[in-house]
């Protein structure tokens, strides 16, 4: 039989195990994936986070970045892959409101902001080209991806008016066979609307197995 004191050592030390895994990575285990190309805002301040910090920890040079963590702190960064509503079963016009579109949940609010600042992707207007979406905790589903209308003000907060009214893409269940730099990615071939400039790409991806729904903004450049 163990003793008192073995048990309490264990239990004092799967304790501490457990804050430090909450401390590097908080909410890891909730997280499902996200646009890696075209980058959705959260991946690309993370990356940015990256690269500004030191000792892995997060310090973002882009301006928005930099205002989302302080208006929101960092949890949505080390959580870059879960930005999502848990029940929201196909009823996203119906239970997310205008100007909340990009981060639907408290935690994920100050990713919203209206500006013309967020770290953007390029991308060649018109062609096809593979996407990319890393895969975090695999799941069935089908993944919708919208564009911003022609006209769209980045500057206010945006709207399901603002985007076209059919996605320019849909896949369901794709194939996970890309390795992205923080892990294995769905990959799929998608053809690109012909726009031009400064737009925004909206993704939501419904599971099919779950009431869960993932939803991703990332700003591009159509070139």
């Amino acid at each position: 039989m163990r003793s008192r004191s073995t048990l309490i050592l264990a239990g004092a030390l799967g304790t501490v195990a457990a804050l430090f895994g909450a401390t590097v990575n908080p909410g890891a285990a909730q997280a499902h994936g996200g646009f890696t190309y075209p980058k959705t805002r959260t991946y690309a301040c993370y990356v940015n986070g990256l690269e500004g910090g030191q000792g892995g920890d997060l310090d973002p040079t882009n301006p928005a970045c930099a205002e989302a963590i302080e208006r929101g702190g960092k949890t949505a960064l080390w959580n870059w892959f879960g930005n999502l509503i848990s029940d929201a079963d196909g009823r996203h016009r119906e239970i997310i409101p205008d100007g909340k579109l990009c981060g639907p949940t408290e935690t994920y609010d100050a990713y919203n902001m209206a500006r013309t600042d967020w770290p953007t992707t390029e991308m060649p207007a018109g062609e096809t080209v593979t996407l990319r979406y890393n895969a975090w905790a695999a799941h069935p589903g089908t993944w919708y991806q919208y564009v911003t209308k022609d006209g769209w003000d980045p500057t206010q907060p945006l709207g399901w008016d603002d985007l076209e009214p059919e996605p320019f893409n849909v896949v369901t269940d794709p194939p996970i066979n890309g390795e992205g730099p923080h892990g294995p990615e769905y990959t799929w071939q998608a053809e690109l609307p012909d726009k031009e400039g400064r737009h925004l790409v909206y993704s939501i991806w419904q599971r099919s197995d779950s009431p869960e729904a993932f939803y991703n903004c990332s700003d591009v450049i159509f070139r």
